[in-house]
């Protein structure tokens, strides 16, 4: 009888500790999908640009604007456009220095964020990148 209530609580505390374990891992994060229009679609490193403008589909009071980034790059600022959708605004000198941009070809822009009901959307978009000294400079 010994033996069984050893046995037994042995398999209690494995399924109590096991049960620990799988409470601390992270859930998967299961993003939804929005188009975005990035602005500019033609990124010059050595342009004057101040500003990084992406328009989306997802509706501007959905979307809790702090929580936006795009490649990491906090957003700056947001509105709302003339249909009602998000536009989130991001200082251009931070998205001309994120790392691993390819001069020359396009490159993937990924914007993220959450909304007012905490679900994670995203949005990407391919721009090219150039390294061009502006005429007239």
């Amino acid at each position: 009888m010994e033996k069984r209530m050893k046995s037994l609580c042995l398999s209690l505390c494995s399924f109590a500790v096991f049960s620990l374990f799988l409470l601390q891992m992270p859930a998967p994060c299961h993003a939804f999908d929005i188009e975005i229009d990035v602005s500019p679609n033609v990124l010059n490193i050595q342009s004057n640009s101040t500003v990084v403008t992406v328009h989306t589909d997802i509706a501007y009071d959905l979307v809790v604007g702090a929580t936006v980034f795009l490649n990491g790059v906090a957003i700056d600022w947001w509105k709302s456009d003339d249909r009602g959708n998000f536009v989130a605004k991001f200082a251009s000198n931070e998205i001309k220095t994120l790392d691993g941009l390819v001069i020359g070809d396009y490159n993937t822009l990924t914007l993220t964020g959450y909304t007012t009901g905490e679900e994670a959307f995203i949005g990407t978009q391919e721009i090219m990148v150039l390294d061009n000294v502006p005429a007239g400079r």
